[in-house]
């Protein structure tokens, strides 16, 4: 199963004020905020745009740790979730994205456009590209 919910460290910035948010799994992902509230809010963005800059280089995507005693759980966008298990198991199965076009039957712009995370890709069709691969999309709730 494919998860994009990862363990995020604050650290209180006894300099400046607020809290530092730091992720072990995207190091990337480091952003602050000036509340606990407000630096969670950061830290689903921070992790939202470096998984996208993965997409656009074309890395790997890791698996979320468990978390540690001092780290909360952060998820990314449900919509961004979507674009990277689909890109996950492009990248395991070794599918291009002329193949994924040619399984989905659309042309190959839209299969590229699919990923890409200035498009607005809808849901019906990221959850069509994930069946075509062989996965399926569920929703958890907590």
């Amino acid at each position: 199963m494919l998860q994009f919910t990862y363990p995020v460290k604050l650290t209180r910035d006894r300099k400046d004020g607020g809290y530092v948010v730091s992720c072990r799994d995207i190091p990337e992902a480091i952003t602050q905020g000036d509340s606990v509230e407000d630096a969670m809010s950061e830290a689903e963005g921070a992790l939202q745009a470096a998984i996208e800059g993965r997409i656009e280089d074309g890395l790997d995507i890791p698996a979320p740790s468990r978390a540690k005693r001092d780290e909360r759980m952060v998820p990314v966008p449900i919509t961004t979730a979507l674009k990277a298990a689909v890109y996950t198991e492009m990248r395991e199965q070794a599918v291009s994205k002329s193949e994924l076009a040619r399984r989905m039957h659309v042309n190959e712009k839209e299969a590229r456009r699919m990923l890409d995370p200035r498009h607005p890709t809808r849901v019906p069709t990221l959850e069509r590209a994930l069946a075509v691969l062989g996965r399926r999309a569920e929703i958890a709730v907590s």
